[in-house]
Parts: C-alpha cells; structure tokens; sequence
C-alpha cells in the first residue's frame, strides 16, 4: 500500500544534527518542511551509546520548538524515564517491548501522562509482539538498522516486515501511524514508501545535505 502524499511525516533525527547549535538546527529544518523532531535516546546499556536526556528535551521547548518531539528511548528500564520525558514536552514516546517487564502498563503510562505512545521494534523483533498491544498505540516504529548508532544502511528485509506492519494495521481499523528510522534516504524512499511507512526518520541525509529545504522536498516528492 503507497502512503498518502498528503499524510507523510518526515521526522529529522538530530542524532546527526550539530549539537552545538541544536535549536537553530531544530528551526531549520522545520523551516525546510520537517513536520517532526525525531529525539533519540540511548543509555549506554540497552545500545552500546550514550545521547541525550530530558533536560534537552526541556530546552527544545524553552527555546521555542513548537513542533511535535518524537522521543525514542532505547534505554532500559524506562518507565521513569516516559515520565521525566513527559514533563518535559515530548509529543510521542516510543519504547521497545525488550526493555520493560510490563509492556501494556509502559504503554499506558505513556498515554496517561498526556503523549502519544509508540512501540519499537529492532530488525529482528518479530511482529508477533504488536498484536495484543495494538489498540494501545498511536505509532508503530520499525527500525530498519540496529539501534545505536546513526549513518547505517537501510537493511532490505525490513520492507517486507513493513508490509506485513501495514497490513495489520489496516486490518484494525486503528488510526496508527507506520514509521521508519534507519538508512532512509531519497534513493530509497520509494520502495519504503510503497511498503506502507507514512513517518521517516531521516539523519544524516538531511543534516549532512548542504541545502535542509532541497533534500527535504526530494524526499517528501519520492515518497509521493
């Protein structure tokens, strides 16, 4: 199934943005014709890196981004972590089912603190997790690298999964979004568009592109 043109997210990761200048970095994109700030999370014990906390999460929001933050937490454990994030302005919170005991009780959490909640699921995770949690979500979130690190390549088989993901959400009826991070590029937005991803998490493609609004409009025209 193609995704809606009209419905597409594209999420900048600022994994790959300059740190230094995060919120002129978070303006220009938006700017360029980002929907979302993609905000990934990583503690140095779930994935073998450390990023950000809430605090910048906190300091986005206090320089003025107003966009939706699309927080991923590859932490382990997390549900302190969903409400510190919470506080401090994420829009969608997104965990992975290997990193909480009680999974349907992270999930609501995240939801009764006001965010959108969302599921990861690493390259091999199957699909068969997502079933008994699917009413519980507002984002499905297939990961088409493995989780860490920033600039990997699109692994292939992910396209498949990503069908099979849009298959069962079209199937319940269920207003979830289907979004992609990982090796997503203007070459290959087609294929994992037509795969039925409507939400692309896009890092380095974007921030390492000397003109944000070009590469971003290339996307958005591939995509559609």
């Amino acid at each position: 199934m193609q995704a809606r043109s009209n419905d597409l997210i594209i999420a900048p990761s600022i994994l790959s943005a300059d740190f230094a200048r995060l919120g002129e970095e978070c303006d220009a994109v938006l700017s360029a014709g980002a929907d979302m700030i993609h905000f990934d999370v990583m503690d140095n014990h779930y994935v073998p890196n450390l990023t950000m906390g809430p605090m910048v999460c906190r300091s986005l929001r206090e320089y003025g981004i107003k966009a939706p933050i699309d927080v991923h937490l590859m932490v382990e454990p997390v549900d302190a972590l969903i409400e510190q994030f919470a506080a401090a302005g994420a829009s969608y919170i997104s965990i992975h089912p290997e990193a909480t005991r009680h999974l349907d009780r992270s999930l609501s959490l995240i939801r009764d603190l006001g965010c959108k909640a969302g599921l990861v699921l690493n390259p091999g995770t199957s699909l068969d997790v997502v079933a008994q949690v699917l009413s519980r979500l507002d984002m499905l979130l297939l990961m088409s690298v493995n989780p860490g690190f920033g600039g990997q390549s699109f692994i292939s088989y992910v396209l498949e999964k990503l069908r099979g993901a849009r298959e069962m959400i079209d199937e319940s009826g269920l207003p979830v979004r289907l979004e992609v991070d990982g090796g997503v590029k203007v070459h290959n937005m087609p294929d994992v568009a037509a795969a039925g991803a409507d939400t692309f998490v896009v890092g380095s493609e974007i921030f390492g592109a000397p003109c944000y609004k070009d590469v971003i409009a290339r996307l958005k025209a591939a995509a559609g």
